[in-house]
C-alpha cells in the first residue's frame, strides 16, 4: 500500500537541498538516507534521499543526483511516496496510518452516528478528519485528544466529543445568542442556516 509521506517545497541554498512538508508521524523511518521513493507525478522518481537535516525546524532533504538549486526548484510540489505493509502499525499506539482511519464510523460517546471519514487532512497545525454525514454534506473535525476521545480499529469507529457547533452550527448560534439574549432571533437563524447552504 503506497502512503503519502511528504510534499516537496521550495529549494534550499544552491547545493541541491529542498524543504519538505512532512506528512507522515515517522520522519526518521520513512524518509531516512537510502529510502527510495515513488513520486506524484510519477515521471520525477523514483527519489533516493543521499542526505537529510533540520534546519530551523524544518527538515531539509538531498536525493541522489540532485547537485544544485536548479534541479532541487524543479522538485517543487512533488509529493514523496513510500511503500508500507497494510499490516504494519506505527510504533507508537496513539498514532494510525491514514488507510487505517478512512471509512471509520465517527459516533458520539452515546453511540450517536455522526458519519464516515472519507479524508484526512494534513495542516501544518494540525490533522482533521473529513467526515460525510448520512445526508451527504461534510463536517471536519480535528484530530486533536480532546475531540477525538477514542479510536477502535476493531470496532471500526472513532469516538468523539465535539465542542457546541462542530457538529451542528445551530448550536454554535444558539450558544453566542443566549448570550447577547436575543433567543427567539436565533432560532430563526438557526432555519435559514440549511436554506442557504443548498
Amino acid at each position: 500500500m503506497q502512503l503519502v509521506v511528504a510534499r516537496i517545497g521550495r529549494a534550499h541554498g544552491i547545493k541541491g537541498e529542498v524543504t519538505v512538508e512532512v506528512r507522515t508521524d515517522e520522519p526518521e523511518l520513512r524518509l531516512g538516507p537510502g529510502a527510495v521513493l515513488a513520486t506524484d507525478p510519477a515521471a520525477t522518481g523514483p527519489l533516493t534521499i543521499e542526505s537529510g537535516r533540520v534546519h530551523s525546524g524544518r527538515l531539509l532533504l538531498r536525493f541522489e543526483g540532485v547537485r544544485d538549486r536548479t534541479g532541487a526548484e524543479a522538485l517543487r510540489n512533488t509529493l514523496l511516496i513510500a511503500e508500507v505493509d497494510p499490516e504494519e502499525f506505527p510504533e507508537d499506539e496513539e498514532e494510525f496510518y491514514d488507510h487505517q482511519l478512512i471509512d471509520l464510523d465517527v459516533v458520539l460517546a452515546d453511540g450517536t452516528e455522526i458519519g464516515r471519514i472519507t479524508e484526512i487532512s494534513h495542516l501544518p497545525s494540525q490533522d482533521l478528519f473529513i467526515v460525510e454525514r448520512p445526508d451527504g454534506s461534510e463536517v471536519m473535525i480535528p484530530f486533536v485528544e480532546e475531540i477525538v476521545t477514542e479510536i477502535d480499529l476493531e470496532e471500526q469507529r472513532a469516538v468523539i466529543t465535539p465542542p457546541p457547533g462542530l457538529i451542528d452550527e445551530s448550536e454554535a448560534v444558539v450558544a453566542s445568542s443566549r448570550e447577547e439574549g436575543t433567543g427567539e432571533a436565533a432560532s430563526g437563524d438557526a432555519d435559514e442556516a440549511p436554506k442557504g447552504d443548498a
